[in-house]
């Protein structure tokens, strides 16, 4: 997602994002998944802060995989770049979905300092 300042398109930044789900299925058939993607560009929130939407697809494992759809907490600092975290459950699928935790790559990690 973008956003425009002024009716100008003024392109910000997203995130590298990449994981394994946590196991599921213990019991019967314990099994993780893995996934890979980008974030979407800055949704403003706050005062002085932003979140991203990010939605992935994870990889197969028997027949089935998950999705996900959500945003991001607000933006972490870390020296002069930042990080987002998100904690939340991928969808119903095969009789079961999955918790999952997960930090972005920073931000423009070759780029000038902010």
């Amino acid at each position: 997602m973008s956003y425009y300042n002024n009716d100008r398109y003024e392109q910000t930044h997203v995130h590298e994002v990449q994981g394994s789900l946590q196991i599921a299925e213990r019991e019967d058939d314990p099994h993780n998944h893995r996934f890979a993607t980008v974030t979407d560009e800055v949704i403003p929130c706050g005062r002085d802060n932003h979140v991203h939407n990010i939605v992935f697809r994870t990889d197969f494992y028997e027949n089935h995989f998950h999705t996900f759809c959500g945003k991001t907490c607000p933006a972490i600092r870390v020296g002069d770049r930042h990080v987002h975290f998100l904690k939340d459950v991928t969808s119903f699928n095969d009789g079961h979905r999955h918790d999952f935790r997960l930090a972005t790559f920073i931000e423009d990690p070759i780029g000038e300092e902010d």
